[in-house]
């Protein structure tokens, strides 16, 4: 039975994780249930230990966005076949860590660290001035023609680009030198990808989860050893995603049931069965989750082809889809909405909203209800929180 020991992450100060991870890669020390300093504890029982892979590396929770968190079981060698193929791909470097290090996105660029021999710099909390200073930091640490890299998520992509006073030039400036910028963690806008890139940033989109010990598509394309499946896809080829390979975790740590529902073993290979739907024709393209789904007299509505739509809108600078209870037809679509910051949430704006969203979208599809806010609430890893937008019950009649 392997040990496991829960260990507090400091974002202030890494040392100490850098260096138990490290043990748990190479099997010289515990594996590790990481978990943020300040917060309580994980817990685990003895049962659920005795049935964990004798080479568990790291025990770490899902994002939670949509559920309960799960404890996915990572052993040594899903965590070094991630590691490799992202060198693979964008080739091994140097890393600015400006994630929650505790996340598997975060863990994972120490991990690609500690596989490359480099020590990543960390920004200790977001911001402009810091990305910056750090980016320099990252620059002059690195090893002579060795190449630099960063993961954000989507709302600090946008932070980037939104601006043009001399803290976002040079903060942009410097996201120039990167080769590569991981982008994940939740769905990314394709306006936001295309203002980025003609912004001159080397933007790489990530898929992936805990369960597959981070990223493992980028750009719609799977990295080695990686497969995609569509189970049951429709006449548009989108379906349920399963993927495979050397990256998966070995299931669910306490939950055998769970495990055995989401790991399945099909024509000879291990598959991970994903909540995501999606199509793959060479190259992977997700259109929602099963559990997002808006079911609306009938018609079936995937947010993230609504968000697309809204956030065509001039003025629009995020928005999140959630389905809102109608007496009539079971559910129907609402957006909340954040505006530029010289934008008004006004009426013409709702009439943009709609004019746009009809071009594009199926009568059914077009939204109904809309909140303008401030700025969307999100989850510890900077995924929109729709649990908590659907909750909300001050709506706006968009039509």
């Amino acid at each position: 039975m392997p040990e496991l020991v829960p260990f507090p992450v400091d974002r202030a100060d890494i040392t100490g994780y850098y260096e138990a991870l490290a043990a748990a890669l190479d099997g010289s020390g515990p594996a590790l249930a990481p978990y943020e300093a300040g917060t309580p504890e994980p817990e685990f029982d003895a049962a659920a230990l005795a049935a964990a892979p004798d080479d568990l590396a790291l025990v770490v929770a899902t994002s939670g966005s949509t559920g309960t968190p799960k404890r996915a079981m990572l052993t040594r060698g899903a965590l070094a076949a991630s590691a490799t193929a992202t060198h693979d791909r964008i080739g091994a470097g140097t890393w600015l860590l400006p994630l929650p290090p505790h996340h598997i996105a975060g863990t994972q660029v120490i991990v690609r660290s500690i596989v490359s021999g480099t020590t990543p710099t960390v920004l200790d909390a977001w911001s402009l001035e810091g990305f910056t200073k750090a980016t320099g930091l990252v620059a002059r640490n690195a090893p002579p023609f060795s190449p630099i890299h960063t993961s954000l998520v989507p709302t600090q992509l946008r932070d980037l680009l939104d601006g043009d006073d001399e803290t976002h030039t040079r903060a942009l400036a410097a996201a120039r030198r990167y080769r590569s910028i991981l982008v994940g963690g939740s769905a990314t806008p394709r306006a936001l990808l295309e203002r980025a890139r003609e912004a001159g940033l080397s933007v790489v989109t990530t898929y992936g989860s805990s369960e597959t010990s981070g990223g493992c598509v980028y750009d719609g394309t799977p990295l080695d050893g990686v497969g995609v499946r569509v189970i049951e896809p429709d006449d548009d080829g989108v379906g349920r995603i399963a993927l495979t390979g050397p990256t998966l975790a070995a299931g669910y740590l306490g939950d055998p049931e769970l495990s055995g529902a989401t790991f399945v073993d099909e024509a000879g290979r291990r598959h991970f069965l994903t909540d995501d739907l999606g199509s793959f024709d060479g190259t992977l393209a997700i259109t929602g989750r099963i559990d997002d789904v808006i079911t609306t007299g009938g018609y079936k509505v995937s947010p993230r082809v609504v968000e697309e739509a809204v956030q065509r809108v001039p003025g629009v600078r995020d928005a999140v889809v959630v389905a809102r209870p109608h007496e009539r037809w079971g559910q129907t679509v609402a957006v909340a909405i954040v505006t530029d910051a010289a934008v008004d949430a006004t009426e013409e704006l709702s009439e943009r909203l709609l004019t746009e969203c009809r071009k594009l979208l199926p009568p059914y599809a077009v939204p109904r209800l809309v909140r303008y806010e401030e700025a969307l609430p999100l989850t510890g890893v900077g995924k929109p929180d729709r649990a908590f937008v659907a909750r909300h019950d001050q709506w706006q009649n968009l039509r």
